[in-house]
C-alpha cells in the first residue's frame, strides 16, 4: 500500500474520536483477544472506565474506511495498517490505548507486541472467553436486535469459522471469562498498569 493511502486512512479513521483521553508518561497498550460474542467490546468499556483508554474497535473502524465491508483479506490488511499506525501514534502522544479486535492469530499480535515495545509503552494481552451456549444466544440476540454500540457483523456462523483458527497467546496474559463478574480481572489489570 501506498503512503500517500495509508496516510488518508489514518486520517479517515480519526475522525471517529472526538475526545481524546489526557497524555500520560507513560502509556498503556492493552490488547484484546477474542471471537466474536465472547464480549470484548464490554470488556473494553468497563476497562475505559476505570482507567483513561482510548478504544480502537476494529469493527467501527473497518466501517468508516469500508461503509459496505467485503471482510476480504485485502480489505483487512489495509485496515490493519491503519490501526496499527493509529495506535503507533496515540502512544507516541503518550495517550493509552486498548485495541478491541479478534487478534487470534500470533503472528499478526506480534506486529503488535513490536509496536508496544517500540514506544515503550506497558502492554497487557487480554484473552476475552465466554461459554459457547451463551455466545450463540449473544450472537442470536445481536440477530434479532438493533443495538447501536455494537459494530460487528459477526454472526454464529463466522464464530465456528474462526473458532479454529484461535491461536494460543504466547506471552503472559490475563483471561476474562464474560459469562461472570469481571472486575477482579478489572481491578487486576488497573493494578498491573499503575505499578
Amino acid at each position: 500500500m501506498k503512503q500517500s493511502q495509508l496516510n488518508r486512512d489514518v486520517e479517515i479513521l480519526k475522525l471517529c474520536f472526538s475526545e481524546l483521553p489526557e497524555a500520560v508518561v507513560s502509556p498503556a497498550f492493552v490488547i484484546v483477544s477474542g471471537l466474536p460474542g465472547t464480549g470484548k467490546s464490554f470488556f473494553c468499556r468497563r476497562l475505559a472506565e476505570k482507567m483513561p483508554f482510548l478504544i480502537i474497535e476494529s469493527d467501527a473502524m473497518r466501517k468508516l474506511l469500508f461503509p459496505t465491508p467485503s471482510y476480504h483479506a485485502a480489505e483487512s490488511t489495509r485496515l490493519f495498517m491503519a490501526i496499527h499506525s493509529l495506535i503507533e501514534e496515540f502512544l507516541k502522544k503518550g495517550i493509552s490505548v486498548i485495541l478491541d479486535a479478534t487478534n487470534l492469530v500470533e503472528y499478526h499480535r506480534e506486529r503488535l507486541y513490536h509496536i508496544a515495545h517500540k514506544i515503550g509503552a506497558k502492554l497487557v494481552l487480554v484473552r476475552v472467553e465466554a461459554p459457547s451456549d451463551l455466545v450463540y444466544q449473544r450472537l442470536q440476540r445481536r440477530k434479532n436486535e438493533c443495538n447501536l454500540d455494537d459494530r460487528s457483523d459477526a454472526d454464529w456462523n463466522i464464530y465456528q469459522r474462526m473458532k479454529p483458527t484461535a491461536g494460543k497467546i504466547q506471552r503472559n496474559h490475563v483471561v476474562v471469562d464474560t459469562s461472570r463478574d469481571i472486575t477482579p480481572v478489572i481491578d487486576k489489570i488497573v493494578r498491573l498498569l499503575k505499578r
